[in-house]
Formats: structure tokens, sequence, C-alpha cells
């Protein structure tokens, strides 16, 4: 009885050490939960790392994206990571965070539309992220409350032609006991912001980590990506280091133009 109890102990520890790395959740159209850290998508397929075998290995599965819901990632290192591994089978090239630099930008309306044509009967996946409003000085680190560079990487990568629904919600703190949603406050003037023609604090977006194209999100955008590349979300506001807070966004992506 004492040498069952000791193994049904190591067993619950074991298990207990090995759950909070199983941080990302994927929702399937049938009801089932995954849950694991997604560390991959290629040929129409999320890899995932699941469970924990022994000396430590993790099991690994693959998941088709018409089978699936919704992506919930729970830390930046997964979508950095998942966005590294598609871009490396595209380009054999590591993918950065965007300079935040005041270029002109899109300041196109959210409600305006490309012209593409869009399928009559797109499939959506979705995937829900958190775009932290404060800029991080040390890359970011697991459960780090803040976006590299400005940028929070979503995981995502595009391509020209995509179609794309990203809403959002929330409050942000951009300092000096000011407060403002995804729709940002237009009265708080801001020099040094992405999109100057915009409201401070806006939820705003780019394609590519060498691009200078923002696009304005607000609290609901509906658009065909214009361009190949990893999509970054970010806080229109030229300071960022006195921020707190984070939008929650779930962004909807044509599964047809998804990368291949």
């Amino acid at each position: 009885m004492k040498k069952f109890s000791c193994a049904v102990f190591a067993l619950l520890l074991t298990v207990a050490l090995v759950a909070p790395t199983l941080a990302d959740t994927i929702r399937l159209k049938d009801g089932s939960i995954i849950r694991g850290q997604v560390i991959g998508f290629r040929d129409q397929q999320f890899t995932v790392l699941i469970g924990a075998g022994t000396n430590g290995r993790r099991g690994r599965t693959t998941v088709y994206v018409e089978d699936i819901e919704s992506i919930e990632f729970d830390s930046a290192t997964t979508a950095a990571a998942l966005a590294n591994d598609d871009a490396s089978a595209a380009k054999r090239e590591p993918v950065t965070q965007p300079i935040r630099t005041n270029l002109p930008a899109d300041t196109s309306s959210p409600s305006s539309n490309t012209g593409q044509p869009i399928s009559a009967t797109p499939t959506f996946f979705t995937i829900k992220v958190a775009v932290h409003a404060k800029q991080c000085v040390a890359p970011v680190r697991t459960g780090e409350p803040c976006a590299a560079n400005g940028w929070s990487n979503t995981g995502l990568v595009v391509r020209q032609g995509q179609r794309l629904r990203i809403s959002s919600s929330g409050r942000v703190s951009i300092g000096r006991g000011r407060f403002t949603t995804p729709l940002g406050n237009s009265t708080i003037p801001d020099n040094e912001k992405l999109m100057r023609n915009e409201a401070t604090g806006a939820l705003i977006a780019v394609i590519g980590d060498d691009n200078d194209e923002f696009i304005l999100i607000g609290t609901r955008r509906d658009f065909v990506a214009q361009r190949d590349g990893v999509l970054f979300l970010g806080v229109n506001e030229g300071d960022l280091s006195d921020n707190t807070g984070s939008y929650d966004v779930a962004i909807e992506a044509e599964a047809g133009g998804s990368p291949r």
C-alpha cells in the first residue's frame, strides 16, 4: 500500500509539473479540445506537442485546419515559434519584429475593401491572442506581459489575397492616468504614434517585419491581405514604456488562403 501511494504521488507530481506547459487550447468543430503547444503550421496542418512520455518526452500530433473551430495562444513564445516555423519552411529565414518608425501609413478606414474577389462561402479558423500595450526592452519571455519592440506577434503567417476578420475588446492604460479601448482616443495628442491621423491607443496591425503600411483595426476590421508575411498587432502610440494592460483579439483567417 505504501509503495502504491508513493507511485500515485509521483504520478500526480509529474502531471502537476507538466500541466503548466500545456498552454495552447485548440477547439475542434466536433466539440473536442486539444491542449498543448502549437509549434508549426504547414500544408494546412498545425503541429502540436501534447502530454509527456517517458524521460520527459512529449507526444506530437497534427490537426487539419478545416477541423479547427478556434485556437487560443497562451504565451508569446508559442506564437513566435509558430511564426518562425512557417517562415523557415517558406524562406529559410528567421522572423523578427517590425521596426516601429513614423513613416507614411495606410490611413484607409476600417470598413474599406481592397476590391479583390472574395469567395462566396469561405471557411475561417480563429486564433485568439492578447495584444500587450507595454513595450519590452529585453526579448519576450514566456508569460511576460509586454510586446517586443512594441509589436505582438500573432503567430499567423498570412498570404496575399487571404481574407482576415479581426475583432478586439478591452481597455489599456497609456500612462499618466489615461485609458483607451481598441478604438483609441482622438483627443490625446501624440506626435510619435505610427498612424498620425488615427486615434491614440487604437489597435493597429502590420503584415511582415519589413513593412510600414500600417492598418487600423480598432474594434473590428474585415480586409484582404495585400502581401505575404507574419501578422503583427500593436497599439498606436509613440511611448509605450509606461503602458499597462492588453487588448483581447480574435483573428478569423480564411483557411483557403492559409500558408501552404
